[in-house]
């Protein structure tokens, strides 16, 4: 059995545009440690009084706060945790970011930044209260009324593109950015820009990173062999195994044959929840 406990749940339709999913992660572990995923950005509650520490693509280590915020992320980062471990939070999309946190998500690709000093006090607050929660479905409540807080009037024109940007990611194995530039309308100059600015990257690394996590779900859940999944975007062998490894921090063999027990847990965690998200969100 596993010696840890993650669940998820759905977020409603109120906030659908500026949350994957809501999460509860536990732990009864003296000491957690395990590799994260190249993902979307992150906003997460500590509920305990461990420390924390997150080592990232580049060699940088950070020292986690009680209320944080993990920036997108290019590339699979390192997490060590002090147990017992309660952790509450949700992936916060595209179109989340440009509503709650503003500023240009390139800046934050790969970092952790303190909720509190980012949004103020409000965010100690709505941890007192998730941690005065009589159960997960109560602090999805909270951490919902929380995004309706933070977001405000939200930007149609930014959740709009983020929409066409998850379409374009979702609708192919290997997206082409002249395919993304002909459904905005735009130039590939905005196109660059605009999602710097909200998924903190270029369109090709996320197509790139996509991919990856794409591939490495179906060689996890049996649904792709390691030689078809070269034929899915992948110029060979080496070129699936170092794309694979950067995003997920395991080679293919690892994540069919022994997967981290986070990864394990991810994956079937989010695949069970077919079609209730997008597949960009149950497929990656």
């Amino acid at each position: 059995m596993s010696d840890i406990e993650l669940d998820y749940r759905v977020p409603g339709p109120d906030v659908v545009d500026y949350a994957t999913l809501f999460y509860f992660f536990h732990t009864e572990l003296p000491v957690f440690e395990d590799m994260e995923r190249a993902d979307h950005a992150q906003m997460r509650f500590r509920l305990d009084d461990g420390a924390a520490q997150y080592f990232f693509p580049d060699g940088s280590a950070q020292q986690a706060t009680p209320v944080h915020v993990i920036g997108p992320t290019s590339a699979a980062f390192r997490v060590r945790a002090e147990g017992p471990v309660r952790l509450f939070g949700w992936g916060v999309t595209a179109a989340g970011w440009a509503a709650m946190m503003g500023g240009d998500a390139s800046n934050a690709l790969n970092r952790m930044i303190d909720a509190s000093a980012l949004l103020g006090p409000r965010m100690m607050e709505a941890r007192g209260a998730l941690q005065r929660a009589r159960d997960f479905d109560a602090m999805v409540a909270i951490g919902a009324a929380l995004i309706h807080e933070l977001a405000g009037q939200s930007c149609a024109e930014m959740v709009r593109f983020a929409q066409q940007v998850d379409t374009w990611l979702e609708d192919s194995q290997s997206p082409e950015i002249d395919d993304l530039i002909a459904a905005t309308g735009l130039s590939r100059r905005q196109v660059e820009r605009k999602c710097n600015a909200i998924y903190g990257a270029p369109p090709k690394l996320l197509a790139r990173k996509f991919r990856a996590l794409r591939a490495a779900v179906a060689m996890r859940g049996r649904d792709l062999s390691f030689d078809d999944a070269v034929g899915h975007g992948f110029y060979d062998q080496s070129h699936l195994i170092r794309e694979v490894k950067q995003f997920t921090g395991l080679t293919p063999k690892q994540i069919r044959d022994q997967p981290t027990a986070l990864a394990a847990i991810t994956v079937a965690q989010r695949t069970a929840l077919g079609g209730q998200v997008k597949s960009l969100i149950s497929e990656t």
